[in-house]
């Protein structure tokens, strides 16, 4: 049966040693304390992942991964493959964030090949998806966006487990974050966009909201239409944020 839970998910980025795993485990015992409502992931750098998965083993916190190579193995100084990550103990896999469009010059088929890897390694991909500051202004916003699922999305996606993320650049760590009617307007066509490429599926993917999610606004972003749960950022880090958050769920 699929989980209609609310997925939260917390993206570490390029934060965190050894020593931050001492805020997985608080987060662990908070949940013990605190049961929510909602399905939790922490997404740490990949030199953290086997360790947090041996750390959280037996809770219900599932560990992620911020990228992987679409290749399974080869000659790719550096990279790391889903299979690989999946070895790791990693469960999902973020795929297509805009820092690593931006950064790395990922195109959507670049994605799309990602997405089609954490599938065949049993991964459940986080698909990115947002538009510019600029792009927005400009009234593109939607046309960016729903054009980002339909070229970074594959077919095969279709009745399989994974979440869009639709999270605005501009929003990014900024700490403005767009209108509820936006966020729902956005969602709304974000979810008939899904519908007409692969069909209504079962399960249904849940379409996540990031940028800027604390926790002063995470109860009324979460409450909105079509909100299928969050992408965290610097909220996530540590135990006592990221479970503001929660409490929210």
């Amino acid at each position: 049966m699929a989980d209609t839970r609310h997925l939260i998910a917390g993206n570490w980025k390029m934060h965190g040693l050894a020593a931050s795993l001492d805020e997985a485990r608080s987060l662990m015992a908070w949940l013990d304390e605190h049961p929510v409502g909602a399905r939790i992931a922490l997404c740490p750098p990949a030199t953290l992942i086997s360790r947090m998965a041996e750390a959280l083993a037996g809770s219900t916190i599932d560990i992620g991964s911020q990228d992987c190579r679409a290749e399974a193995f080869g000659a790719f100084t550096g990279d790391i493959s889903a299979e690989m990550l999946a070895d790791a103990g990693a469960r999902l896999v973020i795929l297509g964030h805009s820092e690593r469009r931006a950064g790395h010059g990922e195109t959507d088929a670049m994605v799309a090949a990602k997405v089609e890897a954490a599938l065949r390694a049993g991964l459940e991909p986080i698909v990115c998806v947002g538009e510019s500051l600029e792009q927005r202004r400009a009234g593109d916003a939607i046309a960016v966006v729903t054009g980002q699922i339909r070229a970074s999305l594959p077919s095969m996606l279709r009745g399989q487990v994974f979440s869009v993320a639709y999270e605005p650049v501009w929003a990014i760590g900024s700490g403005l974050t767009p209108s509820i009617a936006d966020i729902e307007a956005m969602h709304r066509a974000i979810r008939a966009t899904l519908n007409a490429r692969l069909g209504m599926t079962d399960p249904r993917p849940a379409i996540l909201y990031g940028g800027s999610v604390k926790a002063d606004n995470a109860a009324q972003i979460l409450a909105a239409q079509e909100v299928g749960g969050a992408l965290v950022g610097g909220a996530s880090l540590t135990a006592e944020s990221f479970a503001a958050i929660l409490a929210s769920a």
